[in-house]
């Protein structure tokens, strides 16, 4: 996937290269300008390779990844300018070949005859929307920059009470703290990181849920943060599940081996070592005041091209005598597909990170990932009081910011009762 990224790059570099050219750009038809388009373009290109493949510093690492991004989301936008001027002198090049013609010798010349260009306040109307692209290809730079700058790291608490009909009475005002998505192996500020860690203690949470994807790809990148994570402690214990991520899938290729194994292994043992209580499949009944409830946890399982590893039948055994059941499950699709036809309450889930790019306001919340996943932040009810929380994430992937949607601690009360608000 890299390499086809890589790729790709590369291709909006030639067509866009040669439309620049092929302007009134004084600069951009001198050798100079093709020394620096080329010269940058192949640097960045080989030093995202190498910085997947090797093990360099993590801040260089960075310093590469918010390089590229920013050049590709530039240089998309560009494209799609230069795009919609080819096909309209597509579209005039195909009127005029079309146009009948008294003689086979004028049908010719029509071949022959450049497109004239309409002038638009002294330049041609090719040389406008290619300036304009060039406007057009900058501007997401501004905010993009700023979700790096500013966005990354802004931790947000959002609060969220959990009604329960049939929750036991002790526990009744029970907190819990979700984060979701840490996603280890891109983070470059430990500072910051630990700051966030800070937010969810002095929430003093009563018991904590994480729901999966530690890492990027191999259970290494924990070896900067693990201190940090390992504060991460509540007085009814910590709860983990793990993502599809973590299965070392888009690094080892998607078949068995040893090294696969064994990374997720060193994996399984990261959370142990932190003092987290990983569920893979399994069960824990919390005891209050002799009262209990059911906390269950799957592993990935999603719908599409995800791995679906989670047996929920397998985790729910044991649970049938619990009067609320809460479940880890790392991917939102899997409540539709799975969860809903059984008699879990709540399932706590990430994975989307609302795409890190859209708004995400008191009462209105918009993001491209609402085109990919029905549920992709926040409360979800459906039949029988059913309910899903999909937290935004820890961390980041990709684009190392976030613009609009940031970086989640959800802090829940359960409440004995019926929502007065709920409409389902």
């Amino acid at each position: 996937m890299l390499i086809v990224n890589v790729i790709v790059l590369l291709l909006l570099d030639f067509y866009i290269f040669f439309a620049l050219k092929a302007t009134k750009i004084k600069f951009a038809k001198t050798k100079t300008f093709g020394i620096l388009w080329w010269g940058y373009s192949i640097l960045l290109s080989l030093g995202v390779i190498i910085s997947f493949k090797f093990n360099i510093p993590l801040l260089v690492r960075s310093v590469f990844l918010v390089a590229f991004f920013l050049t590709a989301a530039s240089k998309f936008f560009f494209f799609f300018v230069l795009i919609l001027d080819d096909l309209r002198r597509g579209g005039l090049w195909l009127k005029r070949l079309l146009t009948p013609k008294k003689t086979i010798k004028q049908a010719v010349n029509v071949l022959e005859m450049p497109i004239a260009e309409e002038p638009v306040k002294g330049i041609t109307r090719s040389d406008f929307l290619t300036k304009a692209g060039i406007l057009v290809g900058a501007s997401p730079l501004v905010p993009l920059s700023w979700g790096i700058i500013s966005g990354a790291y802004d931790y947000r608490v959002r609060r969220q009470k959990l009604y329960l009909p049939n929750l036991p009475a002790a526990f009744h005002g029970m907190k819990i703290g979700q984060i979701s998505d840490v996603h280890s192996g891109s983070f470059y500020n430990r500072k910051a990181v630990n700051g966030g860690v800070d937010l969810l203690l002095n929430e003093k949470p009563d018991a904590i849920f994480f729901t999966g994807d530690l890492v990027n790809n191999v259970a290494s990148e924990m070896r900067d943060y693990q201190d940090i994570f390992s504060r991460v402690k509540a007085d009814l214990g910590v709860f983990s599940s793990l993502g599809n991520h973590d299965y070392g899938d888009y690094y080892f290729g998607k078949e068995d081996s040893a090294a696969k194994r064994k990374n997720l292994q060193d994996l399984i043992e990261t959370h142990k070592v932190m003092g987290w209580d990983l569920l893979n499949d399994e069960n824990r009944i919390l005891k209050v005041n002799n009262e209990e409830l059911a906390i269950v946890g799957v592993q990935n399982w999603g719908t599409g091209r995800f791995p679906k590893h989670g047996d929920l039948q397998k985790a729910l055994l044991g649970t049938e005598e619990q009067s609320v059941k809460l479940l880890l499950s790392h991917d939102p699709s899997h409540w539709r597909a799975q969860v809903l036809d059984t008699d879990i309450d709540v399932m706590f889930a990430g994975h989307t990170h609302g795409m890190q790019f859209g708004v995400r306001l008191k009462n209105v919340q918009w993001s491209p990932a609402k085109y990919v996943y029905k549920e992709w932040a926040g409360l979800y009810r459906e039949k029988n009081n059913k309910q899903l929380y999909v937290n935004v994430g820890y961390g980041f992937l990709g684009y190392p910011g976030r613009v609009g949607i940031l970086p989640e601690i959800t802090i829940f009360e359960l409440i004995k009762g019926n929502d007065p608000k709920a409409r389902v």
